[in-house]
C-alpha cells in the first residue's frame, strides 16, 4: 500500500506498509549489505562496495548508483537523528555538499506486529508521482525493497 501527501512545494511524503517486522525494515535502512540491494530505482544498481553506513547522530553514509548507460550518481549524507528501531533523520546530498540547507529525509517505522508502516518524508527537494525524478526514484526503490523482502 502506498500513500502520497504533497506537503510543501519542496517536500513530499510516501507511506508504505511492508509485510515484514520493524527490525527487518530498520536493518534495510542501516545495514550496508541490505541497503545495497534496494537503494536505487528499477534498472539502476548500487554496488555493495560503494555503500558505507555509520548510523549514529553525526555519522555519515555514502553510496553510488550506476545507471545502465554507466552514469554514476554518488550520494552522501549526515545522520541527524537515530532512534533505533523507529526513526532516522539524515541529510541527502552530493558528496562534498556541506551546505546547511541540504534536503532532509526523515524515516519513521511504526511496529504493526509482523508488518511495518514506514513514513518517508523528504524536505527540501520537491517531487510528485509521475515526475520521472526524485519522487518516482524513491517510490521505485521502495518497490525494490518489497521484492527484496520476499
Amino acid at each position: 500500500m502506498t500513500e502520497t501527501k504533497q506537503t510543501l512545494e519542496k517536500s513530499f511524503t510516501i507511506t508504505r506498509i511492508f509485510d515484514a517486522p520493524r527490525a527487518e525494515i530498520w536493518r534495510a535502512w542501516t545495514d550496508p549489505d541490505e541497503a545495497a540491494t534496494w537503494w536505487h530505482p528499477r534498472g539502476v544498481e548500487t554496488p555493495r562496495d560503494s555503500v558505507e553506513i555509520d548510523a549514529r547522530p553525526g555519522g555519515t553514509y555514502r553510496y553510488t548508483m550506476i545507471a545502465p548507460d554507466g552514469s554514476t550518481y554518488p550520494t552522501f549524507g549526515v545522520y541527524r537523528e537515530v532512534v533505533e528501531p523507529e526513526r532516522l533523520s539524515f541529510t541527502w546530498a552530493d558528496p562534498g555538499d556541506t551546505s546547511a540547507d541540504a534536503p532532509l529525509i526523515t524515516v519513521t517505522l511504526e511496529d504493526l506486529g509482523e508488518r511495518t508502516r514506514m513514513t518517508f518524508h523528504l524536505d527540501g527537494y520537491g517531487g510528485q508521482p509521475g515526475d520521472d525524478g526524485v519522487y518516482d526514484g524513491w517510490d521505485q526503490a521502495f518497490d525494490v525493497l518489497v521484492e527484496h523482502l520476499v
